[in-house]
């Protein structure tokens, strides 16, 4: 009978690798190539993510053609420019100074689609957005495994997704989740990037733990 129990040790462990995920910026990457090995252990443990009725609806995209890479970095441009007039003139300079993504600067890009099922789904009569958050239970699997093998993993999100399903010739029905870049790193940062540079403050637990019910 497996009825697996963890030591204290290994509890302490998983809370630092949680505690030391970053999303890692574009000018983090080095070039040391990342090893089929490697991608498949970060695969491996998206398979093994939660799904609503265990229904498994992610799909993976590699990427690590320079031209593909070239022709999703383009979209990220033009979304870019549009996305900084939406700040504030003293944010969009901060804004301006980020390096927001590493298209093309890190070996393997990975873009996670969920797949819709064609039949009922247990669990998501109810609450369809299930499925895609299903998706998302392996992006951060993905994300504590690559952190765990010490490689860096950022998160594009600044992404106009009909287009990048256009260049990576994506099904009609599947959507675009996640558009992940991958790779080794000249430092992992103490703290998120964006909280040193103050962009946003780390909401303290207790204002956001509500106990039986939201108060009037």
């Amino acid at each position: 009978m497996n009825n697996k129990y963890f030591t204290e040790r290994q509890r302490a462990t998983l809370q630092e690798i949680m505690r030391h995920r970053r999303d890692v910026r574009g000018n983090r990457f080095t070039a040391e190539p990342l090893s089929d090995d490697v991608v498949q252990q970060i695969l491996q443990v998206a398979e093994i993510s939660p799904s609503v009725g265990f229904s498994q609806p992610w799909e993976f995209v590699i990427i690590r053609d320079q031209q593909t890479k070239q022709a999703i970095a383009s979209v990220f441009a033009a979304e870019n420019e549009k996305a900084k007039q939406q700040f504030s003139e003293e944010k969009r300079q901060q804004y301006v100074n980020l390096k927001l993504e590493g298209i093309l600067n890190t070996p393997v890009n990975i873009a996670v689609f969920y797949r819709p099922s064609e039949d009922g789904v247990l669990g998501q009569t109810s609450m369809q957005e299930m499925g895609e958050y299903s998706v998302v239970c392996a992006v951060q699997n993905m994300w504590l495994m690559s952190r765990a093998l010490n490689v860096g993993m950022g998160w594009v999100s600044i992404l106009d997704p009909q287009k990048v399903k256009k260049i990576l010739n994506a099904p009609k029905k599947n959507k675009l989740i996640a558009y992940l870049c991958l790779g080794y790193v000249d430092e992992f940062l103490e703290s998120p990037e964006l909280e040193q540079l103050k962009w946003e403050s780390r909401v303290p637990l207790d204002r956001v733990v509500h106990q039986n019910r939201y108060k009037d």
